[in-house]
């Protein structure tokens, strides 16, 4: 397998958790909705690669953040659990728009704005019992690497220029677009596209490379000097370390926010395809969205909950994370503080279940727990078995297993109560 720059391999995640095993043979084969065709699809293989998309450092992690690397930090704790050799790749975004145009604003430079949030967005992580990545790559570190995956697409015939940019091609790739094309222009204008630049081929076409201008950070390559897109940067990080040379698909799982679903993930399955020839994942699987009193939560209305502001405010992270957990990762839900309170409420009644010498019989809860996750992970069922465990300990308590409990909740649920 290709194991990409010493620099990027090398890059500091946050603290490794200890993952408690469970006394359990039976993990059922973990079952997630996957985004592209809407069915059920069972999660095969003793090997699971999975890439997940990362932040762009131009801004503190905020609940929605939270809630998409809560997801599959949840799908990453269930495969290991259940026995499968999981390798985890994240990216971080450290080049793009946003960020430059923050660090302008603030008169601070880009690379010092990115830094300090990369090290926020990894204290936010360990508050949350997130575990960590196999590996965890930075754009900025991994431009040779986005050189020679763009290098494929140039030989394959899939790259024009206009004015020293680069672009991919991607009409011969449409037959797979999921929604029709006069919709997907307004979507891909909306989300960093330029369908109505002059001389491209076809609306859709991504940028690949983009020549310096303003001044802007840049790097020397076969193509001038300029800067890597934003699509192909996930798909040469991914394929980088995920690649054994032979799979089809070469890896199992791509994931993300809901926002990333198109152009996002179909055009980095795209540019995969016309540089390998190969598919890029099995499945496709997407966190749904957070809200703010019934609003979309989004930097442009200014109602981003950021989640060390909570830590600051001396919000205990485990109520973060049971409140996230409440709503199913599918579903968009909005976040208030009534949840938190609830979300608080509840946690004190295991906590004190946990504390007695003696519950409710555990076997069927840790059994009843691990079905849930395995089911599209279906944490508002196994919240809700879990606090009607604690409520009939409380007064039908006759076993000691507070331990087994402790152990359940905490290697599923990522809850250290």
């Amino acid at each position: 397998m290709a194991t990409g720059l010493s620099e990027v391999d090398n890059m500091k995640t946050w603290p490794d958790l200890y993952l408690p095993t469970l006394d359990s043979n039976d993990f059922p084969t973990l079952k997630l909705k996957d985004s592209n065709s809407g069915d059920l699809k069972a999660i095969m293989g003793d090997s699971f690669k999975m890439y997940v998309c990362g932040i762009t450092p131009y801004d503190a992690t905020h609940l929605g953040h939270a809630a998409t690397y809560l997801s599959f930090d949840l799908i990453n704790r269930y495969k290991r659990l259940s026995g499968s050799k999981v390798s985890f790749v994240e990216n971080i975004t450290d080049i793009d728009d946003p960020l430059f145009e923050r660090a302008n604003r603030d008169k601070i430079d880009w690379q010092f704005l990115a830094n300090a949030q990369i090290d926020l967005y990894k204290s936010d992580m360990t508050a949350l019992r997130i575990l960590p990545p196999t590996n965890f790559a930075k754009v900025t570190d991994s431009i040779d690497i986005i050189e020679k995956f763009i290098q494929k697409l140039s030989h394959n015939g899939q790259l024009y220029e206009i004015s020293g940019d680069h672009y991919f091609s991607v009409e011969p790739f449409l037959e797979k677009l999921p929604l029709q094309v006069d919709a997907a222009i307004s979507i891909f204008a909306e989300r960093g596209g330029d369908p109505t630049r002059a001389g491209k081929k076809h609306p859709l076409d991504p940028v690949i490379w983009l020549a310096n201008r303003n001044n802007e950070p840049g790097w020397q390559s076969n193509l001038g000097f300029g800067r890597p897109g934003w699509h192909v940067e996930c798909t040469a990080i991914a394929c980088e370390f995920l690649d054994d040379k032979n799979s089809d698909p070469i890896i199992d799982l791509q994931g993300g926010g809901s926002d990333l679903i198109f152009p996002h993930h179909f055009m980095s399955a795209q540019i995969v395809k016309a540089a390998y020839g190969r598919d890029f994942a099995k499945y496709f699987v997407h966190a749904a969205m957070i809200g703010l009193d019934g609003e979309k939560m989004s930097k442009s209305k200014g109602n981003l909950v950021f989640v060390s502001k909570l830590l600051e405010a001396k919000v205990d992270p485990m109520a973060i994370r049971w409140a996230l957990l409440k709503g199913h990762y599918q579903e968009d839900r909005a976040w208030s503080n009534e949840l938190l309170k609830t979300a608080d409420l509840e946690i004190n009644q295991i906590r004190r279940s946990l504390s007695q010498s003696e519950v409710s019989d555990s076997t069927e809860l840790v059994s009843g727990l691990i079905f849930d996750i395995s089911n599209n992970l279906d944490t508002p069922s196994a919240l809700k078995r879990l606090l009607d465990w604690s409520r009939k300990s409380d007064n039908n308590g006759d076993v000691n297993q507070t331990g087994l409990v402790s152990r359940a909740i905490d290697s599923l649920l990522g809850l250290a109560l």
